[in-house]
C-alpha cells in the first residue's frame, strides 16, 4: 500500500531510468497492466537536475505518471563507473558520464534527491561489488551498507509519504548475507531489498543466495529483488519469496527485435519470421499482438521505423505484468506448484528443440 495506490504482489516494475519508460508513454504503461515503475536518481540528479523537478512539483508531474514510484539510490550506477569513482566510509565521489564534472554522494545526500523527487519508495545508498569478488572486498562492501544504512534511516523524516528499504548486500557468500539480513531487520525498515545479485552470476547460485537471504527477512514486508526480469528468474524469485522485480531486459531486447514468449525468446529480425503472418503470441492479447504479424514488425524494424521498437516494448511489459498477474492468480488459487511445472514444461521444450536442430 501506498500513498498513490495498492501494489499487488509479487509485481514486476519497468524501469524509467531518466523518468520515462523507453519508448512508451504513461498510458500505455499502465495499458500493459504495470502499477509501479523505477526511476534512477543518480541519473535525475545529474539530468535534468532536482532543481528542475522540484519546480515541476516532484517526479510524479514532471513525467505525468500518477501512481506508484520506487527510485533506486543510484548505487549500482556509481559503482559500475569503475575509474571514476573514488569509495570512502563518508560517502562516494564520482565524474559524471556526461559531462565529467565531479559530485559526492553520501547517503544523506541520496536520501535528500530522493525526497525531493518525491518518489514512493526510495533505496539507501548501497556498496556494490562486481561478481566474482573477494570475500574481504565484498566483507568491507557489506558492512560499509549496514553503515551507510543506519545514517539513511537517521535522516529520513518522509516516513508517512516515502518508504525507505534496506539493502541487503554480501555478494555470493551466504554468511555475509546473513550477517546483513540481521544487521537490517534489526533496523526494522518497511522493506528490504536484496542487491548485488544479476550481476553475472549463474541463475543457480543466486537462487541459492535467495534460499538463504529470503527466509531471514520478515515475510509480512515487501522483499525486492533487483535487476531481475526474465521470466525463469522472475518464477524462480517467486518460489524463494520474493514480493518485487524490477530490469531493463523486457525494453533493452525489445529495442534490439526480441520478443517475450511462453517458450523463451524470438528475434523478430532473423529471415524466418520475413513472411510469418502469425502475431508475435497467439495466445497474447495485447495491442501489438492483436494488431500486427511478426512480418510486418520485422519489416519494420529493419526499416529502423520507431513503430518496431514501439510494438516490441509493448508486448514485451505487457507479457511480463501478465505473467505476474497468472502467477498471482495461481497462488490466490494454490496452484502455484502446477504453474511452475507446467512453465519450465514449456520453457525447457524449447531449448531441448533448438539444442536439437
Amino acid at each position: 500500500m501506498t500513498n498513490r495506490g495498492v501494489i499487488e504482489t509479487p509485481a514486476f516494475m519497468p524501469v524509467g531510468t531518466q523518468g520515462t519508460v523507453k519508448a512508451m508513454t504513461p498510458e500505455e504503461i499502465k495499458e500493459t497492466g504495470a502499477k509501479i515503475i523505477l526511476s534512477n536518481t543518480y541519473h535525475l540528479y545529474l539530468r535534468p537536475g532536482t532543481k528542475i523537478i522540484a519546480h515541476a512539483g516532484g517526479l510524479h508531474r514532471f513525467m505525468h505518471w500518477d501512481l506508484p514510484i520506487l527510485t533506486d539510490s543510484g548505487g549500482f550506477q556509481v559503482f559500475s563507473l569503475n575509474t571514476l569513482r573514488k569509495v570512502s566510509d563518508e560517502g562516494v565521489t564520482f565524474r559524471s558520464h556526461i559531462d565529467g564534472s565531479t559530485h559526492f554522494f553520501t547517503p544523506e545526500k541520496a536520501i535528500q534527491v530522493q525526497n525531493i523527487l518525491g518518489s514512493d519508495i526510495i533505496m539507501p545508498l548501497d556498496h556494490v561489488v562486481a561478481y566474482p569478488s573477494s570475500l574481504d572486498e565484498t566483507r568491507d562492501a557489506m558492512e560499509r551498507t549496514i553503515r551507510w544504512a543506519k545514517r539513511s534511516k537517521n535522516y529520513h523524516q518522509e516516513w508517512e509519504k516515502q518508504a525507505l528499504f534496506g539493502i541487503v548486500q554480501g555478494g555470493i557468500y551466504p554468511e555475509l548475507r546473513k550477517i546483513c539480513c540481521s544487521a537490517l531487520t534489526e533496523m526494522d525498515f518497511p522493506g528490504y531489498a536484496l542487491g548485488g545479485l544479476s550481476v553475472g552470476e549463474p541463475l543457480e547460485l543466486m537462487n541459492r543466495i535467495l534460499e538463504v537471504a529470503v527466509p531471514l527477512l520478515p515475510e509480512e514486508k515487501p522483499r525486492y529483488l533487483m535487476g531481475v526480469g526474465s521470466a525463469d528468474a522472475l518464477l524462480e524469485g517467486v518460489a524463494r519469496g520474493i514480493d518485487l522485480f524490477d530490469c531493463v531486459l523486457p525494453t533493452r531486447i525489445a529495442r534490439n527485435g526480441s520478443v517475450m514468449v511462453p517458450e523463451g525468446y524470438l528475434t523478430l529480425r532473423n529471415a524466418e519470421f520475413a513472411d510469418d503472418m502469425r502475431p508475435i503470441d497467439p495466445e497474447c492479447q495485447c495491442y501489438s499482438c492483436r494488431n500486427y504479424s511478426r512480418a510486418y514488425i520485422r519489416h519494420l524494424l529493419k526499416s529502423n521505423e520507431i513503430l518496431g521498437l514501439r510494438l516490441t516494448t509493448y508486448h514485451n511489459l505487457f507479457f511480463l505484468a501478465n505473467f505476474m498477474a497468472e502467477i498471482r492468480r495461481a497462488i490466490r488459487e494454490k496452484t502455484f506448484d502446477l504453474f511452475y511445472n507446467n512453465f519450465w514444461a514449456r520453457f525447457k521444450s524449447k531449448k531441448q528443440k533448438e539444442g536439437n536442430k
